[in-house]
């Protein structure tokens, strides 16, 4: 028990970190394509099929970059392909939801007070959501509404706002959050599985063919690309939700990650402006700010957090053991002044990461990470400022490990 929980715990951790790192691969090439053909320049005496060009220094040297709406006249010897960021960061990501969120259903993903369900009929309404989320996305792309950029984003907004509403009334706050960044990851994902590479090969087999090219494929992924650009922000901001309980677990959450998205788009739009030498919209900033001051309204004040489940059938079993009157007593002692509905200490006035350790459920449903977080490590309390001593930490040990046995 003690030594597949360490394991767990530590796969968890470097899921995340490969999560990170290919998020990170993505993203830097998503951003810098953009930037890139936001800022070309078209002037006379470009080759044939030339759409524009840009001159570019970093790292010492210079850079002449040309770009071909439609394909060059010759197939390269050399073509470089940016896709494997995008699907390793989907493959890592969905790594993730599996370890934290499927195999910890009943603490993550399942809220009993929201809507009572097993964990298999849980995972399996996760993987719809996801599923369903693309296929609805990509059906409207495909329809007539795909014709008019901005007609097919309102539409596209609308959809993602019903969905954030429907995902509270599903899963927890944190999980709800956590599968609208999944959602529109997918959809990011598979734009570029789905439509932008699969185009991409058909102009490249076209020329290998000694064919023209035709440019709707061209204009197509150029639409998709346009949906992950901006996507992107709000996609950061919800895979970091998890963290924060005011986000996440308050009674507004769901319009909460509405206005995330329009903050998204604002700041992507000043970005994308400045790179294409549009101007210098500072408007969008302002508008931005406004909105995170209304989610931070938003946040405090209903001031009503959503509640602990009833102490599963798992957690009954930490409940009945002859440790847990100490157990509780060490808890409610070093933990329980900042876990709890109203924290007393100092400079604390939520609990951190809506974690409550103030009653005898709460301590039993969270024993794997107080085991974890004060037992076998002594990253909890911080800098050990309730003083909790090695005898209480060994108590904590001794009691989630025998309890598991």
């Amino acid at each position: 028990m003690m030594d597949f929980a360490i394991f767990w715990d530590w796969l968890s951790f470097a899921v995340r970190w490969l999560h990170v790192i290919t998020g990170i691969a993505w993203i830097g090439s998503s951003f810098y394509f953009v930037a890139l053909d936001l800022g070309l320049r078209q002037r006379p005496g470009l080759p044939a099929g030339a759409f524009g060009e840009e001159w570019q220094v970093h790292g010492g040297g210079f850079y002449h970059i040309q770009k071909y709406l439609v394909a060059p006249a010759e197939m390269p010897e050399h073509l470089t392909w940016f896709k494997w960021e995008s699907y390793a960061t989907w493959l890592s990501g969905f790594a993730m939801l599996c370890v934290v969120y499927y195999a910890g259903a009943d603490l993550f993903l399942i809220d009993p007070n929201v809507l009572p369900m097993s964990v298999p009929v849980g995972i399996l309404l996760s993987l719809a959501t996801i599923g369903v989320g693309w296929v609805v996305y990509d059906l409207l792309c495909r329809s007539p509404l795909g014709k008019s950029d901005t007609g097919l984003m309102l539409v596209l907004y609308g959809v993602l706002v019903f969905i954030a509403w429907g995902l509270t009334h599903l899963f927890t706050g944190r999980a709800a959050f956590l599968h609208l960044g999944a959602i529109t990851a997918t959809i990011m994902s598979a734009n570029v599985f789905m439509v932008i590479i699969p185009n991409q090969k058909i102009v490249v087999a076209d020329l290998i063919a000694g064919r023209k090219p035709d440019p709707k494929y061209g204009k197509i992924a150029k639409q998709r690309s346009l949906h992950n650009n901006y996507l992107t922000l709000p996609v950061l901001f919800l895979m970091l939700s998890n963290h924060y309980p005011l986000a996440f677990a308050t009674e507004f959450n769901w319009v909460i990650a509405s206005l995330v998205f329009i903050i998204g788009v604002l700041i992507r739009h000043y970005f994308n402006s400045v790179h294409a030498r549009k101007g210098n919209p500072t408007w969008t900033w302002l508008g931005a700010a406004v909105l995170f001051v209304i989610i931070i309204w938003l946040s405090t004040a209903p001031k009503v957090l959503t509640g602990e489940p009833k102490a599963s059938a798992a957690a009954e079993v930490y409940i009945a053991s002859a440790h847990f009157p100490a157990v509780r007593d060490t808890v409610l002692g070093r933990c329980s002044m900042c876990h709890t509905q109203e924290p007393v200490y100092e400079g604390i006035y939520h609990a951190p990461k809506g974690v409550m350790l103030d009653t005898d459920a709460a301590i039993a449903e969270h024993a794997r990470e107080i085991y974890l977080q004060a037992g076998r490590s002594h990253a909890m309390p911080p800098a050990n400022v309730t003083q909790i001593s090695d005898k209480e930490r060994a108590l904590l040990v001794a009691w989630f490990e025998g309890a598991g046995k």
